[in-house]
């Protein structure tokens, strides 16, 4: 995955609490195991009117245009600003996956559904949780257009005006996104511990290893 370290960009509101990963990304598109070919389908019933399938474009969609993420002033958005419990619902990687192809880095909220938080560190999604009311200053900043830029090293969400916010976040987990590191990745670290293991596993219980398949 993509390693994170500062990130500056545009943030688009999304003010709507409970947002569930079928809201995110609809169960009709859930039809590849593949990290691709999602983004178009983010959000897919608040930024269109009409029911999409596979292989639509844009072009073929009647268009919400009240809807955020398709106003003028958010295009080229990456960083989203959303309310509580965010990506609750199935616990769907699919959503993190749409995210992260539409363009969003990082997902600042108040809370966060636990699976979807961790998925977000798998692919690397930043979820950074903020307080409420300084969500709701980054809500007021928003309306106005807002770029900002979240410092992970630092832990710091920093506004152009001087506002500047600080997160928690598990060590393990920031290591995990500063490096790039999935969780495959980082059992790979141990390569040679894993293989010494198995060596000795096969050499102290052969009849594990050795059986015929049965005709």
């Amino acid at each position: 995955m993509q390693a994170f370290d500062t990130h500056t960009g545009l943030a688009v509101p999304l003010d709507r609490v409970n947002v569930d990963t079928d809201q995110i990304i609809p169960k009709q598109y859930l039809k590849s195991i593949k990290r691709t070919g999602f983004g178009d389908y983010l959000f897919d019933a608040w930024r269109f009117h009409d029911q999409g399938d596979i292989g639509m474009t844009r072009n073929e969609r009647q268009i919400n245009h009240r809807f955020a993420l398709n106003l003028p002033a958010y295009q080229g958005a990456s960083v989203l600003l959303a309310r509580d419990n965010f990506g609750c619902g199935s616990s769907r990687e699919h959503a993190v996956w749409a995210l992260l192809e539409y363009g969003i880095r990082v997902v600042l909220a108040p809370s966060f559904a636990d699976i979807f938080y961790g998925n977000c560190f798998k692919n690397g999604l930043l979820p950074v949780v903020l307080g409420e009311a300084e969500i709701d200053t980054l809500f007021g900043l928003a309306a106005e257009g807002l770029n900002l830029t979240v410092d992970l090293p630092n832990q710091q969400v920093v506004v152009k005006d001087g506002h500047s916010f600080g997160f928690e976040i598990a060590a393990g987990l920031k290591e995990k996104m500063l490096s790039g590191m999935d969780d495959i990745a980082l059992s790979l670290q141990h390569r040679e511990l894993i293989t010494t293991f198995e060596n000795k596993h096969r050499t102290a219980q052969p009849w594990l290893f050795d059986r015929q398949p049965q005709q």
